[in-house]
Order: C-alpha cells, then sequence, then structure tokens
C-alpha cells in the first residue's frame, strides 16, 4: 500500500501499523510528507505520534492479556527475557525506548506482560515517539 498517496491518513495508519509487531515505515511516509510542505510539520507529528502510541499501547494490551494465562516466569527464552528483565529493571522508563525498531515492540508487550501503570506507559511512550517523530522531521525541513 502507497501510504504516502493518503496524505496524513496514510501516515497515522502507517505509524499505527510501524509500532505494531508488523514492520513499516512511519519515518519515510513522515519525512515524504515533511518535504512536500502542504501539511504543517506539528500536525504531521502529532498524527504519527498518536497514531504510532496506539499502535504500542495494542502491543501493551496484548502482552497484558498473555499475562493471564501465560505468567513472565512461564518463558525462558534468552530473547524474551531480555525484553523482561530491562523492563523489570527499569520500569516505564524502559518505554521510551518504544521507538527502537524490534526491541520497542518487546518493551511494550514485557510493560504489559509485568502489568506496569497504564497511565505511566502511556505518557512514556508518547514522549519517546513525540522526540523520534521531532527529530526525523526536522531532518527533513
Amino acid at each position: 500500500m502507497n501510504f504516502e498517496s493518503l496524505g496524513v491518513l496514510g501516515l497515522f495508519i502507517s505509524a499505527f501499523i510501524s509500532s505494531t509487531i508488523a514492520p513499516g515505515g512511519s519515518e519515510a511516509v513522515l519525512a515524504y510528507l515533511v518535504t512536500q510542505n502542504t501539511t504543517p510539520i506539528i500536525e504531521l507529528i502529532t498524527v504519527a505520534t498518536v497514531g504510532n502510541t496506539l499502535g504500542a499501547l495494542t502491543t501493551w494490551w496484548l502482552g497484558l492479556w498473555t499475562a493471564k494465562k501465560y505468567p513472565p516466569s512461564h518463558f525462558d527464552k534468552t530473547e524474551q527475557q531480555k525484553s523482561l528483565n530491562i523492563v523489570r529493571r527499569w520500569g516505564c522508563w524502559a518505554l521510551l525506548f518504544s521507538w527502537l525498531p524490534i526491541i520497542g515492540d518487546g518493551l511494550c508487550f514485557a510493560a504489559g506482560w509485568l502489568k506496569l501503570s497504564p497511565l505511566f506507559s502511556l505518557l512514556t511512550i508518547l514522549l519517546g515517539k513525540a522526540l523520534r517523530y521531532m527529530a526525523v522531521a526536522y531532518a527533513f525541513v
């Protein structure tokens, strides 16, 4: 799907999908839309941040839902324990890095699985993603 041709809606969809376990390229869509200079940058950053944060919260919720059937101690694979250990150590602060490829999804999932505060999780995810999209947008101004 060509998200760039959908404009701001495409940016939202791309950002949401990029923040779930499906791969996406919301940064490229944002960069393209910034260079088109048809929509205010703050609007683009806001749409991308909201879409990406909602996707991350979906992953957080999936972690919470999974915890009901499988406690964190159920899995002992190193890659699964890595995200859990990071979130155990740093708590919601680890979610400032939820924008990182691959590991970010694991951090959000682990935070939900460990039943961290939904509000503080939301705030740290939102802050991390907003800062990342601001950096991307202003790199293409």
